[in-house]
Formats: structure tokens, sequence, C-alpha cells
């Protein structure tokens, strides 16, 4: 295939994928088991198929805790370390091409907190990138509780 590296960004996507699947699934699935039973039952009810009842009932009244499930799962992923310190090769190189060794913010802490120097400006730096990863999952976090709370909001008519 022309990989010069074993360990790359694409070893390390798929190392992080293998770790995140499980999060998801548990997560959607008790979305999915958390709905009223009657409802499967009305909806068979009314002659809707199984199809019919897990595409246009299930799913849509699951939909804030499948949401969830994805950002819980995103979140793992962006602050995994020592997933990505191992599998993407730890190069401190910045490319686009998903063949080449890199390095993550997360795995930039974790590789160099031990070794650098106390109030030096690169313990400053890595401080820094501390606080972006807290902002951004912070930000992401936000975001999805405002289209939650908006969804249920459309959904139950302002009673949540």
């Amino acid at each position: 295939f022309g990989f010069h590296y074993r360990l790359n960004a694409l070893t390390g996507g798929i190392a992080l994928s293998i770790a995140v699947i499980p999060i998801i699934y548990t997560v959607a699935e008790d979305a999915l088991n958390a709905l009223p039973k009657t409802m499967r039952e009305a909806s068979y009810a009314l002659g809707a198929t199984k199809w019919e009842t897990a595409l246009l009932v299930l799913l849509p009244a699951a939909t804030p805790g499948i949401f969830a499930a994805f950002l819980l799962g995103l979140g793992r992923a962006f602050g995994e370390t020592m997933i990505v310190l191992m599998a993407t090769g730890n190069a401190a190189l910045l490319s686009w091409n998903l063949v080449e060794p890199v390095r993550t913010m997360s795995a930039t802490i974790g590789a160099e907190m031990a070794e650098v120097v106390f109030g030096d400006a690169h313990y400053n730096v890595l401080f820094f990138i501390g606080v972006c990863l807290f902002v951004f999952s912070f930000s992401l976090n936000a975001i999805a509780e405002f289209f939650v709370r908006q969804r249920m909001m459309k959904k139950f008519g302002g009673r949540v």
C-alpha cells in the first residue's frame, strides 16, 4: 500500500474507533431501552411494521440520547492520550497525509510535561494547550446541551 511508517494517523484513528465505539453503542442502547414499551406497542397497534416503528417512532424519540452518545464518544476520542501516543508515531509533524506520524494536543501534554522546567515558556505553552482542550470540550458540551434542550423544548412544548 505504500506505507512508509507503521505508526501513523490512520492507525491511530482505527485504534481510537475501536476504543470509542463501545461507549457510543452502550449509551445509544441505553437511550433506546429507556423509551417506554407502550410507544412500541402503540406503533404496532396502529399497523406499523418493525422497521417503520424503529425508524419513524423509536429513533426520533431517542435522538437526544443518541446525540449524547456521539458527543461522549467524540469527547473521549478528543481527550484520549495514551492510545494516540502509542499508535500515531508521536512525531511533532503537521501533515494532511494520513499515513505519516502525527502528535495530538493531549499526547503533546502527556509526552512533554514530565521533562519541562517549571515556569518556563514551554511549561506555559503546555498549559495553554490544556486550556485549549478544556475550552473545546466545554464548548462542545455547551453546544450539545443547547441543541438537545432546544429539541426537547420543541418536542414537549416547553416543559423541560
